[in-house]
């Protein structure tokens, strides 16, 4: 699983970031925030409480399928936490990566403003999660995601997906 190029996908608050990282750790590659490649411009416009629009995330998701391509061409394996909410911003990045592997993160909308609420030190304002939740594309059978519910404790979380990365990897239903 060392050379695999992975995408924990999902709304702001779903635990991206801490389910991606603990399994970069436990796989031993590399982790890629997605959140530190928006250009400053995003960054100000998502903590003024203004959406971003698929003009603005393009040179976003270009950087990340760089990432995921630069990986992808070198045989190794990384782990990318991006929201990744529309199907054509997957299929971008999948046009990177062939073979990517999707983990979306899903919750119900007063479980993530609850999150959003407690959360502390980021730019995102729980004010945009409908935004988010508005534009979030859910996976089709056809791209394979394991689809996992952030009611679970993470170190679940990162159980289910170790487990559903190795059904993937064989080749079996994940």
């Amino acid at each position: 699983m060392d050379t695999l190029q992975v995408v924990v996908m999902g709304v702001s608050g779903c635990g991206k970031s801490t389910i991606a990282r603990e399994l970069a750790t436990t796989l031993g590659v590399e982790f890629v925030e997605g959140d530190e490649l928006h250009p400053p411009a995003n960054v100000q416009r998502m903590a003024a409480g203004i959406p971003l629009t698929d003009h603005d995330r393009r040179d976003w998701l270009a950087a990340i399928g760089q990432r995921l391509g630069a990986a992808h061409d070198a045989g190794r394996g990384v782990i990318v936490a991006c929201s990744a909410l529309k199907r054509r911003y997957r299929d971008e990045l999948r046009h990177r990566a062939p073979g990517l592997k999707l983990i979306h993160l899903h919750g119900d909308a007063p479980l993530l403003a609850e999150r959003l609420e407690s959360r502390s030190g980021h730019y995102m304002p729980p004010s945009l999660l409908p935004s988010q939740l508005q534009a979030l594309e859910l996976p089709g059978p056809d791209e394979d995601a394991l689809v996992l519910d952030i009611r679970m404790p993470p170190a679940r979380l990162v159980q289910q997906a170790l487990v559903g990365l190795a059904s993937a990897v064989r080749g079996d239903a994940a």
